[in-house]
């Protein structure tokens, strides 16, 4: 069985320049003096300005330090695949260098998430075989406005299969083509999903950035288990064109990065109106310069709720919490304590009824429009590729919820649109909205999510509780900042706001950030056991 598999992936991938490689001879060979480990785009930016590093030395840096942590050493396998035209674009970045103005971005490596497509010959899979011959030869609007900006795009990033929108059981991290991405803070525990390879790849320092898609919590969960600022914008402020879909209501992409002002600077360059997605009419009209629009003393005189109903589900998260709610408080913010919110299960329900009617229309419409080469055109034939390699696609938990998608009736079904609306109108109107209105709040505060569970490969991912759904649902802005560690492993905290307020809630964090020791970097241990964190706990008292 494996010798066939072996064999039905090597004819599918035979036709197209597909997953580029990650450890060619080049690649391993390079001898880089610049030491990215750490640096955040604001550190790499002045280094570049100042000539103390090139485009191509930088790039050749990430790209030798994804053969030797990624594709080799503790293998994370958080990066699906690297541009072949990377070091190009960066030898036109130095070449631009003195003689034309710098851009925002100018000569900065960036990964992106592999369910957005790039004009190059890496292929936009979702993680899945039926996509690895999607090769698109177009940016997605957002990609092409990193590289106006002036970024290199440095490769793609391992993602849940189909953004975690597959089976019931679903095992974040995990896809079809690439395999499990590890958490570099413990190997046996989650990168958490669906965005699990960019989080991870930042971690890591295989890019100082990286872009994630959000449809719920699939930018903030992987950013908190893995000690990085994550921003889920409004819905609209950045396009989805050229992005494989789940939902219309509540898809988004948003920068994962080091630092706050890292995340202001990446937003800026993609946020805008796209003619092609309705959804961003709006964009041009709110976005602006975030990162020179941070205010440090933000939380100076700011009022901010605090969502007990979001917390309670681990002790020593909530231990952290309080810590970062005095952090807070130090800073100049009045707290609001926030002990419940009805209504949130019916909210869920709505939300699912939404996200499998969407996920049909729009992964019909998506597969419809990809090259000739890719033969499974519709969700019903992406059921049916599934079914015909179950040894590799269904080997570890099924595909219920693709299902469940194909029996839905439409966007024109009435049960449909009144679980849109019911959904969007508790979670923003009655829901955010209410809550900032009622106590004249500036924004909301709780745990992002429970410490990286260990993962499971019999019963998939064990959440615990995250304070992601309803922005996701109303289509709201959701900032996470790293708050500290539980046991060595990151946790991180929200800040969630109403529509376009991306510019405040990053003001908030970067105030909050400047108060905070840092997060360490991930050593890659296999366990918590070998950090040596644990160990003496699990031997017999003396």
């Amino acid at each position: 069985m494996i010798a066939q598999m072996a064999a039905m992936m090597a004819a599918m991938m035979a036709a197209a320049p597909l997953l580029v490689g990650l450890g060619g001879t080049a690649m391993a060979a390079t001898q880089a003096s610049y030491d990215v480990v750490g640096r955040s785009l604001g550190e790499i930016e002045g280094d570049l300005a100042a000539g103390r590093v090139t485009s191509v030395r930088l790039t050749e840096a990430y790209l030798a330090r994804i053969a030797a942590v990624d594709a080799a050493g503790p293998k994370l396998r958080a990066v699906l695949a690297t541009d072949p035209r990377a070091l190009d674009e960066a030898r036109a970045s130095d070449a631009r260098h003195g003689r034309l103005p710098p851009r925002p971005l100018e000569g900065v490596p960036i990964l992106v998430k592999d369910n957005i497509e790039t004009a190059d010959p890496m292929p936009t899979t979702a993680g899945s075989l039926a996509l690895v011959r999607n090769v698109s030869g177009r940016d997605a609007p957002l990609v092409a406005r990193l590289r106006a900006a002036g970024a290199v795009i440095l490769g793609k990033t391992n993602l849940s299969e189909w953004a975690n929108m597959r089976g019931d059981r679903s095992i974040s991290g995990w896809s079809g083509v690439g395999g499990l991405t590890r958490n570099g803070y413990a190997l046996d525990r989650t990168a958490c999903g669906s965005s699990s390879g960019s989080g991870v790849a930042v971690a890591a320092s295989l890019a100082a950035a990286a872009i994630g898609t959000e449809t719920d919590g699939s930018v903030t969960c992987p950013s908190s288990v893995s000690g990085l600022v994550g921003l889920k914008p409004t819905v609209g402020l950045v396009s989805r064109t050229h992005v494989v879909p789940i939902s219309a209501s509540q898809d988004t992409a948003g920068p994962m990065t080091r630092t706050v002002a890292d995340a202001a600077r990446v937003l800026s360059a993609i946020a805008g109106s796209d003619p092609a997605d309705p959804a961003t009419e709006d964009a041009d009209r709110h976005r602006t310069d975030y990162l020179a629009g941070l205010d440090p003393a933000a939380l100076r005189g700011s009022r901010i709720g605090v969502m007990r109903f979001a917390a309670g589900y681990h002790p020593a998260v909530d231990a952290l919490f309080d810590r970062a709610l005095d952090r807070l408080r130090a800073g100049g913010a009045t707290l609001v304590e926030i002990p419940q919110f009805a209504g949130l299960d019916a909210i869920g329900a709505d939300e699912q009824i939404v996200l499998l009617t969407e996920l049909k229309a729009g992964l019909n419409a998506y597969l419809a429009g990809t090259p000739p080469a890719v033969k499974a055109r519709t969700l019903a034939a992406l059921i049916a590729f599934n079914e015909a390699h179950r040894a590799r696609e269904l080997g570890l938990f099924g595909q219920e919820l693709f299902v469940k998608a194909e029996a839905t009736a439409g966007l024109g079904d009435p049960t449909y649109r009144a679980a849109r609306d019911r959904a969007r109108r508790a979670a923003g109107p009655q829901g955010i909205d209410r809550l900032l209105a009622v106590s004249r709040l500036d924004a909301l505060v709780a745990p992002t999510e429970a410490p990286a569970w260990l993962i499971d490969l019999v019963d998939g991912d064990n959440y615990l509780g995250s304070a992601g759904t309803l922005p996701a649902v109303a289509g709201y802005p959701h900032l996470t900042v790293p708050m500290g560690t539980v046991s060595g492993l990151p946790v991180g905290l929200s800040l969630i706001g109403p529509a376009w307020s991306e510019q405040r809630l990053l003001s908030l964090g970067a105030a909050f950030e400047a108060g905070r020791p840092p997060v360490p970097a991930p050593a890659f241990p296999s366990s918590l056991d070998e950090a040596g964190r644990m160990r003496p706990l699990l031997a017999p008292a003396d």
